[in-house]
């Protein structure tokens, strides 16, 4: 007789650390025409490199020429997570969200530093890319992964990367208020990583 169809599990791998200089954080900027004038949003982080557990400040600045009113600013995380050991699979898990009630009125402009700090105690999702001390069971979110050139990706079997997503919510105010809402924004990649002190190296 056959013999019954076994399932194994599998563990792989791999440390990377954060690179002794880092270079600037990234940016974006985006202009929108939701009406006869533009929405300006932009983003960016002052740091190219997160640790594990510390706060990420996003940096925000608006400025609204259009006749819409901002009601809220939300700010999320996502996890992204390239398989390639048996076929070629991708995951996106969001590992945060929040969202900011901050009224930025038509015709203004706005400025504001908002925290943000992805952690694993707060996700129960399945799926997600951890890191993990199989001993002692302090896991956290996986580290991205830095490619460096010459690295064959495919090689090193799974990639995580991060990218924070700023979105804005507005309505056209008035007797309509919300029903007319609408929703626009932009993204940044995020590195989160292990400094090499964290680990007494």
């Amino acid at each position: 007789m056959p013999s019954p169809t076994s399932t194994v599990q599998a563990r792989t791998g791999k440390v990377q650390f954060a690179p002794l200089e880092p270079g600037r954080g990234p940016t974006t900027i985006c202009n929108f025409l939701l009406s006869a004038q533009p929405l300006q949003l932009q983003a960016w982080m002052e740091r190219e490199v997160h640790y594990h557990g510390q706060p990420i400040s996003v940096n925000v600045a608006i400025n609204n020429s259009t006749s819409k009113i901002i009601k809220k600013i939300k700010i999320s995380v996502d996890q992204i997570t390239d398989v390639f050991l048996y076929s070629l699979d991708k995951y996106t898990k969001t590992v945060f969200i929040q969202e900011f009630t901050e009224t930025i009125d038509a015709n203004s402009s706005f400025f504001k530093s908002f925290a943000v700090t992805p952690l694993l105690a707060a996700n129960c999702k399945r799926g997600l890319a951890l890191d993990s001390k199989l001993k002692h069971g302090d896991n956290n979110l996986a580290s991205s992964t830095i490619l460096r050139p010459g690295m064959n990706k495919e090689l090193l079997g799974i990639l995580v990367s991060y990218k924070v997503r700023v979105n804005l919510m507005l309505s056209s105010g008035g007797i309509l208020g919300n029903l007319t809402a609408s929703d626009v924004g932009v993204e940044l990649p995020l590195i989160l990583m292990h400094s090499k002190r964290s680990h007494g190296e």
